[in-house]
């Protein structure tokens, strides 16, 4: 069996998360106390369910302790366990609790959202490097059901590399593993006729082609990732970001991290651009 468990701080986007996967064909339970994972499974098992994506999160929260524990067990029984974790910066967070106008899970004692959120970074702070970060502060619904679905294709007995363009302006992703900054490349913002387009589009290609600088930087971050890639590979991890940023996110975080993804073939390997997913 496969098991795919969703957890998070609250408004990041585990709904949505948990949508798409039963969109993807899993079986979907929310807000499943952490002590109640082996029976649910063995039942689930019993029903001829194969894969099944289970919402985890601070609404149990006296539960969360067993996590640890729950999935170890179940991986001994032969499942295939993932976790998926789901963040966003506290002001995405308290924006998004304003527009919609829910109450925060952990408000009843009268705490505000930003009280809320820091007491659920703690309570859920063991449990966030268990799993495979998402940081969904940038993502629209879209971008982060297309983000998931990739995620649960990848095959998880490998690791996954992540390569990551971002724009500095709109601050760092928290999920980044590496974080490396090339601002300091020339820049086509600067061109009138270059700024409409992004870092994947052959005119930006053609810009950056003959300036050695840049070459020489991507090839750098290549090798810096392929002398430590071995190391991070036998700690048995399911993921590894690396993050490139520039100003905007547009056009050299992108060709650098197109780079990247090609470089790294011959490896389990995702591509994300951080800013060109913000509206789709």
């Amino acid at each position: 069996m496969r098991l795919i468990l969703i957890s998070g701080l609250s408004g990041s986007g585990k709904s949505i998360a948990l949508r798409a996967l039963e969109d993807a064909g899993f079986y979907c339970v929310d807000n499943l106390p952490a002590t109640m994972l082996n029976e649910a499974m063995s039942l689930y098992a019993d029903y001829g369910y194969e894969q099944i994506a289970i919402s985890v999160d601070t609404r149990s929260s006296p539960s969360l302790g067993a996590l640890p524990l729950e999935m170890e067990k179940l991986r001994q029984q032969g499942a295939d366990v993932r976790l998926l974790f789901l963040e966003a910066k506290a002001e995405t967070l308290v924006k998004r609790f304003s527009e919609t106008r829910r109450r925060h899970p952990l408000s009843g004692s009268g705490a505000t959202v930003e009280e809320c959120i820091r007491l659920e970074q703690e309570l859920l702070a063991n449990i966030q490097e268990m799993g495979t970060r998402i940081d969904t502060s940038d993502l629209s619904a879209n971008a982060l059901k297309s983000w998931i679905k990739d995620l649960v294709e990848a095959d998880s007995s490998r690791l996954t590399l992540l390569f990551e363009s971002f724009g500095f302006k709109h601050g760092v992703p928290l999920d980044a593993d590496f974080v490396f900054d090339v601002r300091c490349l020339p820049n086509p913002y600067y061109d009138a006729a270059l700024r409409p387009f992004t870092g994947r589009d052959q005119p930006i290609i053609d810009f950056f082609a003959d300036k050695p600088l840049v070459a020489e930087m991507a090839e750098d971050i290549r090798r810096m990732v392929a002398k430590w890639l071995p190391e991070f590979s036998r700690e048995n991890r399911s993921y590894l970001t690396v993050a490139v940023g520039c100003t905007g996110g547009q056009h050299r975080s992108v060709y650098i991290t197109e780079y990247l993804g090609k470089a790294f073939q011959g490896e389990q390997v995702l591509v994300r651009h951080r800013q060109l997913f913000r509206e789709s």
